[in-house]
C-alpha cells in the first residue's frame, strides 16, 4: 500500500510540473518521493528467544544387562524411589542355569588342569599342553564371574534417590539387554532448560549469560544462567543445543516446555546495521546493495555486506552511522536520481495537490 501511494504521488508531482501551456518545455523532472530510515550507530542490544524442554540435569534410563522375562515391576511414573531400591526383576531361571553351566565347565577344566600338571611332571606332555590347560582354566573362571554378575543384574536397582519419570515396559514382557524399562530423575540434581537455538543465534550466546525463563501456565518467570553451549549444530534441526540452569526455587516439572530470552549485543562487525528487509535491492551470498540518500538529495547505490535476515529486518555492514537508506520506493528509483524523503502519513495530501 505504501508503494502504491508513492507511485501515485510521483504521478501527481509529474503532472504538477507540466500543468500549464506556458510552462517551459525543458522543466526539470521533480524529485521522486521515497521513504527512508536513518542508520544508527553500530552496537546496541536485541533479544534472542528460543524454546525447549525442562529436564533434571541427571536423568537415568534403567535397563537390564541380560535378556529375560520381567516378572516384577514395582513402580509407576511419578513414584518416588530410594537409592538401592529394587524396582524390577527378571525370571531367574535363565541366568541361574547359565551360572550352573559356567560352574560345571569350570570343574571340568580344573580336572583337566590337574591331570595335565601330573602328566607334565612325569614327562608325558609338553609345556605347551600345560600352558593351554592353564589358559582354559582362566577362561572358565572368567565365565563363572560373568555369570554371577549377570545373576545380580536379574534385579534392577535404582542408583539414585529420585522420582520415576516414565515407565516403558510391563511385567510379563520379554525385555532385551539395554532396553529402557523406567527413567529415573535424580532430584538432587538441578533443573535445566535444554533448547535448540538457530546456529546464527547460538554463536552470540555465551556461558554465564543471564536468561529470562518463561515457565508458562501463569507461573512467574525466573532468571537462569547459560551453563553450556553446544559445539556443533544438529543435522536434523540445524540448531545448537543450549543448556540453561534454573534456580532451585523454580516451580517447574521435568518435561515441561518453556521459553527463554536474553539480551545480546547486536554488533556483527564494524559499522553493523539493522535495516528493513525491503531496503535490500539484491543479495547474493554475502554481497548486497541498497540505495542511500546523499547530501544533495540524490539516490546512490551502495554495496554492503549481507549478514542475514531477522524477521522483517536485514543485517548489513558497510553503512556509516547516519546514512539514510531508502526503503519504500527503492525499486522505482535509479542511481543518481533526485529523491524527496517523505513522511508516509503525508502521502495522500501530496497526491491530492
Amino acid at each position: 500500500m505504501r508503494i502504491r501511494g508513492l507511485i501515485g504521488t510521483m504521478a501527481a508531482l509529474a503532472l504538477t510540473g507540466c500543468g500549464t501551456a506556458d510552462a517551459p518545455k525543458a522543466a526539470a523532472t521533480p524529485p521522486a518521493p521515497v521513504e527512508a530510515v536513518q542508520v544508527g550507530a553500530a552496537g546496541g542490544a536485541e533479544t534472542l528467544t528460543f524454546t525447549g524442554r525442562i529436564e533434571r540435569r541427571r536423568e537415568i534410563d534403567l535397563s537390564f544387562r541380560v535378556p529375560g522375562v520381567m516378572t516384577r515391576l514395582d513402580v509407576e511414573a511419578g513414584d518416588r524411589v530410594r537409592a538401592g531400591q529394587v524396582v524390577a526383576r527378571l525370571d531367574p531361571t535363565g541366568v541361574a542355569a547359565a551360572e550352573q553351566r559356567a560352574r560345571a565347565d569350570l570343574e571340568r577344566v580344573e580336572r583337566d588342569m590337574a591331570r595335565a600338571r601330573t602328566l607334565f611332571d612325569q614327562g608325558f606332555v609338553s609345556k605347551q599342553r600345560l600352558d593351554d590347560s592353564a589358559s582354559a582354566l582362566k577362561s572358565a573362571q572368567a565365565a563363572v564371574s560373568a555369570a554371577a554378575f549377570d545373576r545380580r543384574w536379574a534385579s534392577l536397582v535404582s542408583p539414585v534417590e529420585g522420582v520415576v519419570l516414565t515407565r516403558t515396559a510391563q511385567a510379563g514382557e520379554v525385555v532385551q539387554p539395554g532396553q529402557t524399562v523406567i527413567t529415573v530423575a535424580d532430584e538432587r540434581s538441578g533443573l535445566v532448560l535444554r533448547a535448540n537455538a538457530p546456529d546464527r543465534q547460538a554463536g552470540r550466546v555465551k556461558v554465564g549469560d543471564t536468561v529470562r525463563v518463561d515457565l508458562g501456565g501463569g507461573a512467574a518467570a525466573v532468571s537462569g544462567q547459560v551453563v553450556r553451549v553446544g559445539r556443533s549444530a544438529s543435522a536434523l534441526t540445524a540448531g545448537v543445543e543450549i543448556e540453561v540452569a534454573l534456580p532451585p526455587n523454580a516451580q517447574a516439572l521435568s518435561g515441561q516446555v518453556a521459553s527463554a530470552s536474553l539480551a545480546v549485543a547486536t554488533e556483527v562487525g564494524a559499522q553493523a546495521a539493522r535495516i528493513p528487509a525491503e531496503a535490500i535491492l539484491e543479495a547474493k551470498d554475502r554481497g548486497a546493495s541498497v540505495l542511500v540518500v546523499d547530501a544533495q538529495g540524490k539516490a546512490r547505490r551502495r554495496a554492503v555486506t549481507f549478514e542475514g535476515f531477522e524477521g522483517d529486518f536485514a543485517r548489513v555492514s558497510g553503512l556509516p552511522p547516519g546514512a539514510k537508506v531508502i526503503t519504500a520506493g527503492a525499486g522505482f528509483v535509479s542511481d543518481g536520481q533526485a529523491v524527496l524523503v517523505v513522511d508516509p502519513a503525508k502521502l495522500p495530501a501530496m497526491a491530492a495537490r
